[in-house]
């Protein structure tokens, strides 16, 4: 049975039409299941190049057919990561903030229609089964374990109208045992006291970072105030009260200095949450007698939550799985549906997640790579991963894009930036360069399998652990050897690396360590700090070009940067992403005058508001794609050397925010 998994993107406005926000789904994905086998899965926010992509996953519908060469005719289930219920919920609730002046629909006529707008064919409407958000949580972690017998918590901020769900798996069955109620959202209480730290959703990961580097005892008191630990394994959680944690401490705006205050206030955030899910879990162990667990929902994100879960010896073996946000739901949902319907003939431990578009074979790369020959000079590599491994020893940092890209947050070997993992000032180096992200967040060390215990604090009888989705200590003697990828408390957020699931960047790993004796690397995501990580060729050329990478490796090819002028990327083609908005609005500029200024406005996010020269604004109102920067500064009135190249410097400055695209002319 073929069954299309979807998460994200439910709105009346159609997908195409990227002038309209939407506000109330957020990382819209598809996957596409065989018998239970994963045959193609990838994030909206990979194609369309919107963080958390609130947009109908349809390029990634797209994406999934292609990859397995059928049409949505021959899917036999579409599956939705939502009840029913509370679908059209939303959508009334969306009717009622607009006046009603949105037409009334119900979500099954809606997503068949939204479907056959985008792949432009009728959509069945009884082929739309809708999956209670939780229960594809737990489908998407258990079926995914290898166990046969376990705990599963869904723990999250909200869907559903609940926050989490608790169950067990046998065989082939899962009987959800409890749900949490919404006003028990151990996801809402993080973000709700993050809010002091100039923080919100979506930024969580960054609190779980900044926490090693406060004393979570300075405001525990504080914090214990925010929530009640019950009998049975049940909690309260008191987010009224976190208005009172603003009364003592300075609150943090958002791009603000941290300071001792707001460390410590991660910490006790922090401490708190694990406090939280360790009571939940040690009743339900005893209650249960299970001695294995899987985790999903976006609260399983914090990796120093599980690394505690791991480390406590409450379970035998833990498992999470690693897309355990939302869009982990459009895998979870298909595979609820395929087990639904007897259709699961495969149920085995997930091993990789690289489902994702390939980056292209030899002849496609080459071209690629050809068209950028004013920037960039490229060779075929005999031994690819031994030329990486030299340079990386040397001390540069490398892009590294191979195969199919990962489904989920994790850059785990197909689209990661790579670098030293030995000299503590590597981590400052990378932050600052490439990611320009804040300074104290930690780097992961990806290890060889065979060797991660000798500089890792693994469980018993756990060797492999290929998701980056644990944080683990490092051993003491390998604290000062890791100096990169060991944080401030002596841990570390580990990823295994095996032949058999990743032989290419084993292979690297085998070639750093036969170089440095390390058989570690840093290892991060692909991608700056305004972008999802890099999916195509032209996402992976655009990073490098727009960052302090030294190298990149792409496919069989090493690449290096040549020296470039403001000429060469005058020759470049201009574009407007479909999210970038231009505007112009007439305003007063003095007492007296008037002028048509230019803004370029983020669409899906109304708080991005870039203000441009008049040279740089009469190019953007003219970008088709298809014409250079110099052309349309020319046209514009830009034609003086001087003047152009300030201009081009400009949109240069706009590219590496993502507000632009450009394209060599034969592109």
């Amino acid at each position: 049975m073929l069954t299309l998994g979807l998460s994200g993107g439910l709105s009346f406005a159609h997908e195409e039409m990227y002038d309209i926000p939407q506000s109330f789904t957020h990382d819209g994905a598809a996957v596409l299941v065989d018998d239970g086998e994963i045959v193609a899965g990838i994030e909206e926010e990979r194609l369309n190049r919107i963080k958390h992509s609130n947009k109908f996953p349809i390029e990634a519908t797209r994406f999934c057919l292609a990859r397995r060469g059928v049409s949505i005719d021959d899917v036999d289930r579409i599956a939705f990561y939502a009840s029913e219920e509370y679908c059209n919920a939303l959508l009334g609730r969306v009717r009622l903030l607009t006046g009603g002046a949105l037409p009334r629909i119900d979500a099954r006529t809606l997503l068949a229609a939204k479907l056959g707008q985008g792949l432009g064919r009728p959509i069945a409407r009884d082929k739309i089964v809708f999956v209670p958000h939780h229960q594809a949580h737990a489908a998407s972690t258990y079926l995914l374990s290898g166990y046969d017998d376990s705990l599963i918590v869904a723990i999250d901020g909200s869907g559903d109208f609940l926050s989490g769900l608790v169950a067990v798996g046998s065989g082939d069955r899962i009987d959800v045992l409890s749900t949490i109620p919404e006003s028990k959202s151990l996801g809402n209480f993080y973000v709700s006291v993050i809010s002091l730290l100039g923080y919100g959703v979506f930024d969580e990961y960054k609190v779980m970072g900044l926490a090693p580097y406060g004393d979570p005892a300075t405001f525990r008191a504080q914090m214990s105030a925010l929530y009640t630990l019950l009998p049975d394994g049940d909690y309260e959680v008191h987010r009224d009260r976190v208005g009172a944690l603003a009364q003592v401490i300075e609150v943090r705006r958002k791009g603000g200095p941290f300071t001792q205050q707001h460390r410590d206030v991660a910490a006790s955030l922090q401490e708190a949450l694990e406090t939280i899910v360790l009571h939940v879990l040690r009743h339900l162990r005893e209650a249960t007698g299970k001695t294995r667990l899987c985790l999903a929902g976006g609260v399983a994100h914090n990796c120093t939550m599980n690394g505690k879960i791991l480390y406590s010896g409450m379970f035998e073996r833990v498992f999470v799985q690693p897309a355990a946000h939302d869009a982990g739901c459009a895998l979870g949902a298909a595979l609820h549906v395929t087990l639904a319907e007897g259709a699961l003939k495969t149920r085995r431990r997930l091993e990789h997640v690289s489902w994702g578009s390939d980056v292209g074979g030899e002849a496609e790369i080459d071209s690629e790579l050809s068209g950028w020959s004013r920037f960039v000079r490229h060779e075929r590599a005999a031994d690819l991963p031994a030329r990486v491994a030299d340079v990386i020893a040397a001390g540069a940092a490398v892009g590294w894009a191979q195969g199919g890209s990962e489904f989920g947050p994790r850059a785990l070997g197909q689209r990661s930036i790579l670098a030293d993992p030995r000299p503590a000032a590597n981590k400052d180096l990378v932050n600052a360069m490439v990611k320009k992200r804040e300074a104290y967040r930690p780097f992961a060390p990806a290890v060889l399998a065979e060797d991660a215990r000798e500089y890792f604090e693994l469980p018993p009888g756990e060797d492999e652990f290929p998701f980056m989705i644990f944080v683990m200590k490092v051993r003491e003697d390998k604290r000062d050897v890791l100096g990169a990828t060991t944080h401030v408390d002596g841990t570390a957020r580990v990823q295994t690396v095996s032949e058999r699931s990743s032989p290419r960047f084993w292979s690297l790993l085998k070639a750093f360590k036969d170089r440095t004796g390390v058989p570690v690397l840093l290892n991060t995501s692909f991608n700056n700090n305004v972008e999802p990580i890099v999916d195509s060729a032209h996402d992976v050329v655009t990073s490098f070009l727009t960052t302090g990478l030294h190298y990149l490796a792409i496919g069989d090819f090493f690449v290096e940067k040549r020296p470039w002028t403001w000429e060469d990327l005058a020759t470049l083609a201009l574009e407007i992403p479909r999210h970038v908005r231009v505007d112009q609005i007439r305003r007063f500029v003095a007492m007296d005058r008037a002028a048509t200024v230019f803004e370029l406005r983020n669409t899906y996010d109304a708080g991005t508001r870039v203000g441009v020269s008049p040279d740089v604004g009469e190019a953007l109102v003219r970008a088709d794609g298809a014409r250079s920067i110099g052309e349309l500064l020319g046209e514009a009135g830009a034609g003086d050397p001087a003047r152009m190249q300030k201009a081009v410097l400009e949109i240069e400055g706009l590219w590496s925010q993502r507000l632009v695209c450009l394209r060599p002319r034969a592109a």
